[in-house]
């Protein structure tokens, strides 16, 4: 039997979003604090002679498996940067929704990454790598580390935090994309100030306290491209136990915090009795 390696590509939440200013080159500069679901889209790779791509699950149909696809730049990086002739069949399986603002392409090329470096049995530098994985995405890098952290300028600068206290999280998307660029374009006003976290919360309760000071500063201009997402946060702010509500990233994904499973799946069932065509899913985050 052949040898594989899998990786989760787990889903990425923005606790909070602040844009605090913008370089010359137009990059936004951000403070975000940065955590991860369970859930996530999966990697699979097995060796082969060239670097292949195969896509299936729920939001698989949407995504092209051509060389323009981040897993394969991703493995077709990494293989030069090892100096390797290495091949690979890899497969993904695409479960978080397209353009969510939970960080699913960048999710999936850093899986792609810590696969490959399995399957090939190879350790670049890690400074090399995390400049690879940067120029892949300004997500990918704290996707790569996988831990919850203070994330900060465009995206480079991750700083790793204690493990957050247990939390369950109910992930609502109501299935339109709210594109990055356009999100960002459509926010007006002044920056924000930076907020850095130097709360140590003991519990879900505590960390939703933390949280209602900072906000997410692209929900305004989301809200007004895809008005259906104010619909989202009203729903999950409306459900019995949610402790808070809020946009992930530039959208359309919006989380619940919730204490526990039991409360979060109950905050599931009722958003989907009300609109069965979103999509939701109660999910416990990593701590």
């Amino acid at each position: 039997m052949s040898r594989f390696e899998c990786a989760p590509a787990r889903a990425k939440i923005n606790l909070f979003l602040h844009v605090v200013g913008r370089r010359p080159d137009g990059y936004h500069l951000l403070d975000m604090l940065v955590v991860f679901a369970e859930i996530g889209d999966e990697i699979r790779v097995a060796p082969a002679d060239d670097l292949s791509l195969v896509i299936d699950g729920p939001f698989g149909a949407g995504l092209s498996a051509g060389s323009d696809n981040l897993v394969l730049r991703a493995a077709a990086g990494l293989r030069q940067l090892a100096g390797t002739t290495q091949g690979a069949s890899i497969s993904l399986t695409k479960i978080l929704p397209l353009a969510s603002g939970i960080g699913g392409g960048s999710a999936d090329a850093a899986a792609t990454l810590i696969a490959l470096m399995r399957l090939w049995q190879v350790t670049p530098d890690r400074r090399a790598l995390f400049d690879l994985a940067a120029s892949l995405g300004a997500d990918v890098p704290v996707c790569l580390d996988g831990r919850a952290s203070l994330v900060s300028g465009i995206g480079e600068i991750i700083e790793p935090l204690p493990p957050l206290p247990e939390a369950w999280l109910l992930l609502v998307n109501p299935l339109v994309e709210t594109p990055t660029p356009a999100v960002f374009k459509a926010r007006a006003g002044a920056f924000s100030a930076k907020a850095d976290w130097l709360e140590r919360p003991r519990d879900a309760h505590e960390l939703a306290a933390a949280l209602a000071s900072r906000r997410n500063d692209l929900a305004e201009p989301a809200t007004r491209l895809a008005p259906v997402v104010g619909d989202v946060l009203a729903a999950l702010a409306a459900t019995p136990d949610c402790l808070l509500a809020r946009l992930s990233g530039s959208g359309a994904t919006c989380f619940g915090l919730f204490e526990n499973e039991v409360a979060a799946l109950g905050a599931r069932n009722a958003v989907l009795r009300h609109r069965p065509d979103w999509w939701a899913v109660a999910t416990r985050m990593a701590t």
